[in-house]
């Protein structure tokens, strides 16, 4: 995958490693098929943009325990956060998304486990439902949320099939998936494999922004994560039209 990423952006190994203050041998040896350390893996999302969360899960590794979501039982307002976002103008969601990140941390008291048990394959399809899982968001979460924020509408049992990689990922996917998750979708599809058929065009502000509201709610115990939920359903006021498929640009 890191090879794919490389030549998607036309970088050498010893480029990134200059990128990632770490020296050529150790990039190579991951291009190798070398498992990397905890802190190279750090160094190397740095370097490429990424998540570290993101690029642990997709280096098939256990993600540290300071990378992971606060609180598992947040994952009941996740969707609704992020469906509400959507509606939201852009000073409104300007507005909920610094709210958030200005919300105190608190104590982690456990360690995070997904709500989700089932298991998950080891190719893409598998990879890209973890970093949904480690969004604190449920398969009927992921389902109730892409159907806003993307043209993709499928049922919470369908991303269950594509983790245990029984389904195909298609170019649609990738795309909408890359938009949820706030990844370009060139490279998404670069790491996973799909070859688009042609460039996706940007994805829509209120999209871009609903991503950003996700990941920023990975840090957020269940209490906070309710009164954000009571916060964005209230900005909505009346215009709480029925939810809409791919309400952006809508």
């Amino acid at each position: 995958m890191l090879t794919c990423l490389l030549d998607h952006r036309g970088f050498s190994a010893g480029e990134l490693a200059d990128r990632a203050s770490v020296t050529a041998d150790e990039i190579q040896g991951v291009l190798a098929g070398r498992t990397p350390s905890e802190g190279l893996l750090r160094r190397l999302a740095t370097a490429l943009g990424f998540h570290a969360a993101d690029l642990f899960i997709l280096a098939g590794l256990e993600v540290p325990d300071d990378l992971t979501p606060l609180d598992a039982a947040a994952t009941s307002w996740i969707a609704h956060i992020v469906m509400d976002t959507v509606h939201l103008p852009a000073a409104g969601r300007s507005e909920l998304l610094q709210f958030i990140r200005g919300l105190p941390q608190e104590e982690r008291r456990s360690s995070f486990v997904p709500k989700e048990s089932e298991p998950l394959a080891d190719g893409p399809g598998g990879s890209l439902i973890r970093m949904f899982w480690y969004r604190n968001l449920s398969r009927s979460g992921l389902a109730h949320a892409m159907a806003v924020v993307t043209p993709t509408y499928l049922s919470a049992s369908t991303y269950y099939v594509i983790g245990d990689g029984r389904a195909e990922l298609t170019p649609r996917l990738v795309t909408d998936f890359a938009t949820l998750l706030g990844i370009d979708a060139r490279e998404l599809a670069a790491l996973t494999g799909v070859v688009l058929p042609e460039t996706p065009g940007p994805a829509a502000p209120e999209a871009v922004d609903a991503a950003a509201v996700l990941w920023e709610l990975r840090r957020l115990s269940a209490p906070q994560a309710e009164h954000v939920a009571e916060l964005a359903n209230s900005m909505r006021g009346d215009s709480r039209a029925e939810y809409r498929i791919n309400a952006p640009g809508w």
